[in-house]
């Protein structure tokens, strides 16, 4: 038998992510060793869990990936953790379409054999709770085992919950959570990761595993946890190959750090050797990079510094201007426009790539999943698919003709998207290589034939 448990919500604002917090610290202070992971495209809870847990936490979606691909990744990442938690996303149905359970947490929960604690707002109910997880149960049968009540009033009111729960549901509400009105995880914040690489958010995280250990039952928790073994899952994905080596340069500091695990270790099952270099230090492109990555994150925080590192900006253009393969998402996409306008409309230069200007808006500009189509014009074979996500408060302006680099599908419909410069391939979608190989595969090789036909520059 192995531990695992997701941590499902009846919706967004429920308290799983209050919730998983709580768990993560309570478990790890037993010295247990504990894996998290993230139901869903989302970069910033992964951010929390990797701080508390000390291990990356990693994404599973199964929608952008297949259900082999995510047991494949789970069993492999679990395989020496003493127990896994999985955080859930939105409400434990809520995925990609209304009317089917693809993306949901209830999807991976039976995509890697994993029972469900169902968290609950239980502010203003008592016995209404039980309809509540009653209707839970209705559209998952079997699979939730327990529940935890965020935001009760006292623990005259947790019992309340947990008879109702018990008598109308048969599963136990194993804890809850009271109301904390001076203690509040962050809201996605523009500070976030930084305040959470300084360690500035560890008196949170010990103010909820505290109370974990005060108010939920962890060791009947654990019992809940016991799962059947999963069978390993071969997957080609992460083979590491016999190939001659190429150095991938990948910015990496609190201005550009969104990018998937899997995403890395694919490359380097590929033979590439990651160069992480720090914009934001002044860390310009190594010498001997041989392609470049800049993912999604938070270059409008940091505009100003940013702006000020000009030799760092030179040399990301001057790598691309010379052919250099780039993969840019979202904030590294902005990174390489004339400029960022932030929400205040003060403007700061950028690398001069791809001309035009990022400008912050107060309104998210977009969300959601995508699927890409590539088009003529770049390193990637023109109908190469991937699929990603978007999530982004910025809109591309410019008054000059580019050349789109997919066509990208969303709820909405199709449109051209991305631009292709040079060797470079940006955009606004962050990329989910697992869902399909050969576009980290194309990568490499545009690499391999960079690294020979490359002069310094």
């Amino acid at each position: 038998m192995s531990k695992r448990i997701v941590i499902a919500g009846t919706g967004s604002g429920s308290g799983k992510t209050t919730v998983t917090l709580a768990l993560l610290g309570a478990l790890k202070r037993r010295d247990l060793t504990v894996q998290p992971f993230k139901c869903g495209p989302d970069y910033i809870d992964p951010t929390y869990h990797t701080a508390i847990c000390g291990r990356p936490s990693r994404n599973l979606d199964s929608w952008m990936g297949d259900a082999e691909t995510m047991k494949a990744i789970f069993a492999r990442v679990s395989q020496k953790a003493d127990i896994s938690v999985v955080e859930g996303v939105m409400g434990m149905f809520d995925g990609k379409n209304p009317l089917k359970d693809d993306g949901s947490t209830a999807d991976i929960s039976r995509i890697i054999k994993a029972p469900v604690l169902l968290v609950i707002d239980a502010s203003g109910a008592a016995r209404s709770a039980a309809a509540v997880v009653k209707g839970f149960q209705a559209m998952a049968p079997g699979q939730i085992k327990g529940v935890i009540a965020n935001k009760t009033g006292s623990e005259s009111h947790f019992k309340l919950i947990a008879q109702a729960v018990m008598q109308e549901c048969g599963i136990p509400v194993i804890g809850h959570l009271m109301k904390m009105p001076g203690v509040k995880v962050p809201e996605r914040h523009l500070g976030l990761v930084p305040a959470v690489e300084r360690g500035d958010l560890n008196p949170l995280f010990n103010i909820l595993a505290d109370a974990a250990e005060k108010t939920i039952d962890l060791d009947q928790l654990l019992q809940i946890a016991n799962a059947p073994d999963l069978k390993p899952v071969p997957s080609s994905l992460f083979t590491k190959q016999e190939s001659p080596k190429v150095t991938v340069a990948v910015a990496k500091d609190a201005a550009f750090h969104f990018y998937y695990e899997e995403n890395f270790e694919m490359l380097r099952a590929l033979g590439a050797d990651l160069r992480f270099f720090s914009p934001l230090a002044g860390e310009s492109v190594p010498e001997e990079a041989d392609a470049l990555y800049i993912g999604g994150g938070f270059p409008e925080e940091f505009a100003p510094v940013l702006a000020g590192q000009y030799s760092v900006r030179k040399s990301v253009k001057q790598a691309i201007e010379a052919g250099m393969p780039t993969i840019a998402e979202c904030g590294g996409f902005m990174f390489l426009t004339d400029q960022i306008t932030t929400v205040d409309n003060n403007s700061y230069p950028m690398c001069g790539v791809i001309p035009g200007r990022a400008v912050m808006k107060s309104a998210r500009a977009a969300l959601g999943y995508r699927e890409l189509t590539a088009l003529a014009g770049s390193w990637i074979t023109e109908g190469l698919q991937i699929k990603g996500h978007e999530f982004h408060y910025s809109l591309f302006e410019t008054n000059k003709e580019s050349v789109p680099a997919f066509e990208s599908k969303g709820r909405f419909g199709a449109k051209p998207d991305g631009c292709v410069v040079k060797n470079a391939v940006t955009g606004y979608a962050h990329f989910y290589f697992p869902s399909n190989k050969k576009f980290a595969e194309a990568f490499v090789a545009a690499a391999h034939f960079y690294q020979r036909k490359k002069v310094p520059v």
